[in-house]
């Protein structure tokens, strides 16, 4: 069982209070799994939904990538041609499919909070993972995350010096991580990004926060770059594209700053030539389609764990 930040034992809703130790166990089963570990009976049997309500490449595809390999019977569900387009609401769609025996729900979500309050209608015995909501939560990326890292790293954190870099206001990506990265005790995390792209709340407690990149790069272990996430924020917070690239975004030039060895981290889809340029996405310092990997094999973990 898995324990999250709500009452329910049995789902996936956040990283905020999951153990040090969970989190490690988890991610040592997704290494396994990422070294070729198989588990094919592990779900068989189990009925598992992706019950999406926005739009998704990565994480959608990985998860059912994820519940096949684990042998699940998995349900797609698309909202642009389900009955919520007649009406129906979210919570009417999630108790339908429960009652034709689905055990296992992925979802992500637009609205903050809204996978959390699906879960306060789940029977007993039936999981819940957030696939995202809005701008709080994405806790597979935020695992998947540390599992690049310490695949290039190494699991002693202590030493780390990692930087998140861009709208950091808008992504629940960013939180995850934040929170995975405190709780396995990383040595120095710095944000970076212009003020109107940065929250205003305890997310960046503990974090050194500064809006100049070039010295928030300086001899980083790792960059972890956001996407800019133009559909959730007002209009005006960026002034323009170029201005943005100019302020923030990752060129070979400025990750020369950054430690010889260090990776360069984006979980997708890359706005290219924003917030990072084709010569840095493709370079050898790269880690995004090891991130793209290690999706599949997190996502393994986290659904053996819940439903196995």
């Amino acid at each position: 069982m898995i324990p999250s930040s709500t009452d329910h034992a049995h789902h996936l809703l956040d990283l905020v209070r999951l153990p040090a130790a969970r989190l490690d166990t988890l991610l040592r089963r997704a290494q396994m799994f990422a070294e070729g570990a198989q588990a094919p009976a592990a779900l068989a049997g189990v009925a598992v939904c992706t019950l999406f309500f926005e739009p998704s490449t990565r994480t959608r595809l990985s998860f059912q990538l994820a519940a096949q390999r684990l042998g699940a019977q998995v349900l797609n569900f698309d909202a642009s041609t389900a009955s919520t387009t007649k009406g129906e609401t979210d919570l009417d769609t999630f108790r339908t499919i429960q009652a034709m025996g689905v055990r296992g729900f992925i979802i992500r979500h637009k609205g903050d909070g809204a996978v959390a309050a699906l879960a306060e209608a789940a029977n007993p015995g039936v999981a819940v993972l957030n696939a995202g909501d809005g701008r709080s939560h994405h806790p597979t990326q935020g695992l998947l995350d540390m599992l690049t890292l310490r695949q290039a790293k190494g699991e002693d954190f202590s030493k780390l010096k990692v930087v998140i870099v861009g709208d950091v206001k808008h992504s629940r990506v960013a939180r995850s991580d934040l929170h995975a990265l405190r709780a396995l005790g990383c040595g120095e995390i710095r944000v970076c990004g212009p003020t109107a792209l940065l929250p205003d709340d305890d997310t960046l407690a503990g974090c050194a926060v500064s809006h100049d990149l070039d010295a928030a790069l300086d001899g980083v272990d790792a960059v972890m770059m956001l996407r800019l996430q133009r559909e959730r924020m007002a209009e005006g917070l960026v002034a323009s594209l170029d201005d943005y690239h100019r302020a923030y975004g990752l060129t070979e030039a400025r990750l020369r700053r950054a430690a010889p060895d260090a990776i360069v981290m984006h979980p997708g889809p890359m706005n290219r030539g924003v917030e990072i340029t084709d010569a840095v996405a493709d370079g050898p310092q790269s880690r995004v389609l090891a991130q793209v990997a290690n999706g599949v094999a997190v996502r393994m973990a986290v659904l053996e764990a819940l439903l196995g």
